[in-house]
């Protein structure tokens, strides 16, 4: 157990508190489901434990130990996301829509859902649910080759525990102010009418979606997080080329869940703030955290590549031309 302890690096932490503050909501609620809620959390941090007790006791190691811990603290979280629209209802049942749209109107003067509605077509709800659906293309694209194929190094230290601070953050924040969206509360002139992007978005949200995760938009949060750590590490490969596309990809996605109606203003400020400040953050940490390590004799907190280091050979080659 002390092995385990003094292993734990400070992305675990992140993760062990989110999952012990949704432990603590559901045991101290008496909503629908609150049982049925409270059994899927404590799998989810059982197998997120159990990854600990494999990885940072040591018991497992090598590129066995990197791919269970990277399937261990990453598939619980994903998960709880799909959870939530059962554990939100049994943690609460309020919903904050119309104090969120006052907010709007008192702090922005705008409600952009209500401003745009004269510009709804068929056309613009498509080619806005093409990248609001586009996001989860994004999310894979950002994250897989990560998983797979990056060793740890600064790169992979700084991208794993920003993203996971984020939706930690988020899905927390989504009980604290827990809404629908604009779609919900509001009226509007012209109904939202597209083609197969759009269905998609429509079917995709009310079948997996978590229903009152509004506050803060993680539809702006995680774009957000990967166009600012690819600036910030603009100078390596692939960033160079890819934070100017990130960062169309986000204005698009950020107008989108405004356009279709899923977000408030304030609810796109609070993810964007989120989302920079966690790609920011968390860069500082783990060097701090990184130096710690080394002084102590701790072991990588990813470790090797489970998959051929392709990206270090890219890294490798790309510092021999410079």
């Amino acid at each position: 157990m002390r092995r385990i302890v003094r292993n734990l690096a400070v992305v675990d932490w992140i993760a062990t508190t989110y999952f012990g503050i949704l432990v603590l909501c559901l045991l101290g609620t008496r909503g629908p489901n609150c049982w049925g809620s409270l059994k899927d959390v404590c799998i989810d941090y059982a197998m997120l434990i159990l990854a600990f007790i494999l990885v940072r006791g040591e018991l497992v190691r090598g590129v066995a130990a990197a791919a269970l811990y990277r399937v261990g603290i990453t598939a619980p979280i994903v998960l709880s996301y799909f959870q939530l629209r059962w554990i939100a209802p049994a943690i609460t049942s309020r919903a904050l829509d119309s104090q969120l749209y006052a907010f709007d109107l008192r702090l922005f003067h705008v409600e952009p859902s209500v401003a745009w509605d004269k510009y709804v077509t068929s056309n613009t709800t498509e080619w806005f649910a093409f990248f609001y659906f586009g996001y989860f293309f994004i999310l894979l694209v950002n994250v897989l080759p990560f998983l797979s194929l990056a060793g740890d190094g600064k790169l992979l230290r700084h991208f794993g525990t920003g993203l996971v601070a984020q939706f930690c953050c988020t899905h927390v924040l989504y009980l604290v102010v827990p809404g629908f969206g604009p779609y919900h509360e509001l009226k509007f002139d012209h109904e939202l009418v597209g083609g197969p992007f759009w269905n998609l978005v429509v079917q995709s949200v009310h079948s997996a979606g978590a229903l009152k995760d509004i506050f803060p938009s993680l539809h702006t949060g995680a774009p957000t997080f990967f166009a600012v750590f690819a600036f910030l590490h603009r100078k390596k490969f692939p960033f160079r080329y890819a934070w100017p596309v990130l960062g169309f990809c986000v204005i698009q996605i950020i107008g989108a869940t405004m356009f279709l109606r899923w977000h408030y203003l304030i609810d796109i400020v609070a993810g964007f703030a989120l989302g920079t400040f966690n790609a920011v953050f968390w860069g500082r940490v783990v060097d701090w955290e990184f130096v710690r390590r080394e002084r102590l004799g701790l072991a990588a907190v990813f470790g090797v590549a489970p998959v051929p280091t392709l990206l270090e050979r890219v890294g490798v080659s790309s510092r021999r031309s410079a």
